[in-house]
């Protein structure tokens, strides 16, 4: 076929491959806390608002109904507040949730504390907050809360665990609770008092029948988790049997912890037994050492905590353990019937303040 040129079929291009660079790991840990902080942000600025929308809500609704006595007149307003609101932006604002709203308003009328608390708490800790009665445990979960940052489910179990009625703080006179409160909401100041509780519920240690100081120790090293949690927040763990010699004698501290906020090492002794007067001794000794060896310039004296399976309180009284930064406190191993421990805890905060009476 002269003449005729060989037609050759054309080879699509074919494109350079794209070059991905590798991403050093720090460079996406940083882009990915950027993200996940503006998201928090977000988040945390979406419940505030929220909080104080519905402070504002049930604030107002307060004030139009606070000057007629008759309560069928607040009934009605509601009601039909509540139908015409629903109608227009769902269900957010049923009869119950403006109901709430005042309560909130109520219970908490200071909008500048209310602006404060929400920065951290959202308004499913206040529902939780809003159905106890006594308004200083109220205040103190909604101070610890903020400062510890509790999520709801934290808040509820320390609520159930009836924590306030074990701190040092709910065994005081009104005067002095409210100072302390007021104390860690204007500097975030904590106490000895607000810290330190009594008893300390140790149920998921899951010890039973007998059992020795070192199995006990172990157990907590063990569930050290666990055992942070029901001590409270800001402690950090330091040492387990931590040497202290004197006069060429060893002596062992079964645990040592420091606390951020109070900014002092805290010494633990686990006791099998009821609270005898030589552990005091042994404590102050152990405290004395710590204090001359251990301590940093920046930080306060150490405070000791000593557990024990029982104590007596005019042992503990008539040693005056506070005034020389000693605790003495119960520990239960076995969680007991919660009308059973309520009982208990009220006969204690009883006692305790007509003694200071």
């Amino acid at each position: 076929m002269a003449g005729k040129k060989l037609r050759t079929s054309k080879r699509p291009a074919v494109k350079p491959e794209k070059t991905v660079e590798p991403v050093s790991a720090n460079l996406f840990a940083d882009i990915r806390a950027f993200i996940e902080e503006a998201r928090e942000n977000v988040s945390r600025t979406v419940n505030s608002t929220l909080v104080l929308l519905n402070w504002r809500i049930g604030d107002r609704i307060r004030r139009e109904i606070l000057g007629d006595e008759r309560a069928e007149y607040g009934q009605r307003v509601i009601l039909s507040l509540a139908e015409r609101l629903t109608e227009q932006y769902g269900a957010g604002y049923t009869r119950a949730g403006l109901f709430r709203m005042v309560q909130f308003a109520e219970q908490f009328p200071d909008s500048e504390i209310v602006a404060t608390l929400s920065r951290q708490l959202g308004w499913s800790h206040f529902i939780e907050l809003l159905v106890l009665d006594d308004p200083l445990k109220r205040d103190y979960y909604a101070e610890m809360c903020r400062i510890e940052r509790w999520s709801v489910r934290t808040l509820r179990a320390k609520i159930d665990g009836m924590l306030y009625e074990r701190t040092a703080l709910s065994r005081n006179t009104e005067a002095v609770i409210r100072n302390e409160l007021e104390g860690l909401r204007l500097e975030d100041r904590l106490t000895p008092n607000l810290v330190f509780r009594d008893p300390y519920v140790l149920d998921f240690l899951g010890l039973t029948g007998a059992y020795s100081e070192k199995d006990l120790e172990a157990a907590i090293l063990r569930e050290l988790e666990a055992f942070l949690l029901e001590m409270g927040g800001d402690f950090a763990f330091m040492a387990r049997q931590k040497r202290i010699t004197v006069d060429g004698e060893d002596f062992y501290l079964d645990l040592l912890f420091f606390h951020r906020r109070l900014r002092r090492l805290v010494a633990v002794e686990l006791k099998l037994g009821t609270f005898m007067p030589a552990d005091a001794g042994q404590m102050l000794l152990y405290l004395g050492w710590l204090d001359r060896y251990e301590r940093q310039p920046n930080e306060e004296r150490p405070i000791g905590l000593i557990l024990c399976a029982g104590k007596s309180r005019q042992r503990v009284e008539l040693l005056d353990l506070e005034s020389r930064d000693v605790r003495v406190a119960e520990y239960l191993t076995e969680l007991p019937p919660k009308p059973l421990l309520e009982n208990r805890l009220m006969e204690a905060v009883r006692v305790a303040r007509t003694r200071i009476e």
